[in-house]
């Protein structure tokens, strides 16, 4: 399964809660968050050792953890990196031709079915939790899919959980054309009006205080639902109330302290990451308004010719800041990015 959305909807949040449910349910667990400046095989086989380790603590019959070990050692010597960190303690010999080839579409889905074997052999069953999944070159997520299809074949204990941004099942079925056959891909959303009212209106109830109607409409329209900002502006008007029920006056008070807030940590520090060439495209496309728009119009509304724009487009995609939600279209990954945009760019063009 892997779980996709915009930023700050609780993906990580629902990731850590489905992987808190699988060691209540005794799984082996292990929890990678993918970044642009680390390739896959040198990432997850710090963890993979862990794991192994742990499952070797098991009681239970048969070498299958050792040969998983040997594997692993195997698959470290094909990344022909230095990972100090991960070879302390494997001093069990290498296994010869198990994942030692250097392709990791070829030794990932082994190393995979020698650690489902392992954690079969130990009766015992293994959760991997990936965050940002978008991250992974096509070749590394290639890799993951065809790993798992070989754990499905096998029927081997091991489950791989994942989460990441909107362009990930098509990133996955580019990569491998089963991959959609392979996983899930629940799309994580905004709350609906009922359900953000609720997120606010029970935890303050538990503390004996509520929200005028008015109040809990106004957070809605303000924040269009998105959890993160769901609670940011609750945690303001929480802050600024002096009495109960908490009215709208007081979550229109609470705005002046929110805004700057999101300003600083949410949205800049996305936006620091950007080149300038980047943030005329977004402001270009915050110029058009909220929602998707068409790459032609963002072009016109920049003056240039659409074929200019491949680079930078790109660029704004692997840098997790757009995505293309349908062909010739871009949105924002980051709910309010538009508005976000115009107060930091007032004058377009500058």
């Amino acid at each position: 399964m892997i779980l996709t959305g915009l930023r700050g909807v609780g993906k990580t949040v629902l990731l850590n809660e489905i992987e808190r449910l699988a060691q209540n349910h005794a799984y082996q667990t292990i929890s990678i968050e993918a970044h642009e400046g680390k390739a896959l095989g040198p990432l997850i086989a710090p963890y993979l050792r862990t794991l192994l380790f742990d499952l070797n603590r098991i009681a239970g019959a048969g070498d299958k953890v050792k040969r998983g070990l040997a594997v692993l050692r195997s698959f470290l010597g094909g990344l022909k990196v230095t990972m100090n960190d991960v070879t302390v303690g494997l001093d069990i010999e290498p296994e010869k031709g198990a994942a030692d080839s250097g392709d990791l579409e070829i030794d990932l889905p082994n190393l995979f079915v020698a650690i489902g074997e392992a954690a079969e052999d130990r009766k015992s069953a293994v959760a991997i939790f990936i965050d940002e999944v978008q991250y992974f070159h096509e070749k590394e997520l290639g890799a993951l899919i065809m790993a798992m299809h070989r754990i499905q074949q096998r029927q081997l204990p091991l489950v791989l959980l994942g989460a990441g941004l909107p362009i990930l099942p098509g990133l996955a079925g580019e990569s491998k054309s089963y991959a959609e056959r392979l996983f899930s891909f629940p799309d994580i959303g905004a709350l609906s009006e009922a359900d953000a009212a609720k997120a606010l209106q029970d935890p303050a109830q538990a503390a004996g205080i509520s929200f005028d109607p008015s109040a809990l409409d106004e957070v809605f329209r303000q924040t269009q639902g998105y959890p993160y900002f769901v609670q940011e502006w609750g945690y303001q008007a929480w802050n600024q109330a002096v009495s109960s029920p908490i009215t709208k006056k007081t979550v229109e008070e609470a705005t002046a302290s929110v805004i700057p807030r999101l300003d600083q940590n949410f949205f800049r520090v996305r936006y620091n990451r950007l080149t300038p060439s980047e943030k005329n495209f977004l402001r270009a496309m915050a110029e058009l308004g909220s929602g998707s728009q068409r790459t032609g119009d963002i072009a016109e509304s920049l003056g240039v010719k659409v074929t200019s724009l491949g680079p930078v487009r790109a660029k704004l995609i692997k840098k997790g800041m757009i995505y293309s939600p349908a062909y010739g279209e871009m949105a924002f990954t980051v709910p309010l990015f538009d508005e976000f945009m115009i107060r930091t760019i007032p004058q377009f063009p500058s």
